[in-house]
């Protein structure tokens, strides 16, 4: 079943995959986005295998120690037979800057290549599916495509009863995505008893925290 992370306390504490001792084989897809190209080479400092899927034109972004594979991360078709030996799948796909005039971009990217991605590992039987998703529920309307197709996509992997995480970052801050008016904000929210639950549950999240929970 899945264990859904939203609080960035609880965040902080997903047991991470094992060190060198116990290496896993892993299978990313997205590995080339934001959360990906910080990912992958903490996954291989650990000793982990990585194998990414990637589109043409992609492989340049990532280490030479990863193993690179082609295929279209909206047609499982194209990746179910490369899948294997991993026992670890984590998928990345997404469309990059959300905001509310990507709605359908949502459905026809994020919802398509999750749904491949989770039917596949549910075929295969994947020891253990990592999902990044947003938190939720959220105040802020101009999102709510977003937040509704990310919902969408764990309700799919709880159908499909995935042995799973999920990851529920509400704003990863990093290179390009910084929003450094929010801080003091978020620190107010988070002091006030009234907001206090809210500002805790939908805190901002380095790409570094996020990078090293998924790793």
């Amino acid at each position: 079943m899945a264990a859904s992370i939203s609080d960035i306390r609880l965040l902080l504490k997903v047991k991470s995959l094992p060190k060198s001792s116990d290496s896993r084989r892993v299978f990313i897809t997205g590995g080339t986005g934001y959360i990906g190209t910080g990912l992958v080479p903490i996954l291989l400092g650990r000793g982990h295998r990585v194998r990414v899927l990637v589109r043409s034109g992609s492989k340049a972004k990532l280490p030479a120690e990863c193993e690179v594979v082609s295929g279209n991360a909206l047609d499982a078709n194209t990746y179910r037979q490369l899948i294997r030996p991993a026992d670890t799948f984590i998928h990345l796909v997404g469309v990059a800057h959300p905001s509310s005039a990507k709605a359908a971009e949502f459905r026809a990217i994020d919802l398509v290549s999750a749904r491949e991605a989770i039917s596949a590992c549910a075929e295969l039987g994947m020891h253990h599916f990592i999902y990044l998703s947003v938190a939720h529920p959220a105040p802020m309307s101009m999102m709510k495509d977003y937040i509704a197709v990310r919902a969408q996509c764990e309700q799919m992997i709880h159908e499909r009863k995935l042995s799973s995480t999920i990851l529920r970052p509400w704003y990863v801050l990093g290179p390009g995505h910084r929003w450094p008016y929010l801080l003091p904000f978020y620190k107010l929210c988070e002091w006030l008893p009234f907001t206090r639950t809210g500002a805790l549950r939908l805190g901002l999240v380095t790409l570094d925290q996020t990078d090293s929970r998924a790793g």
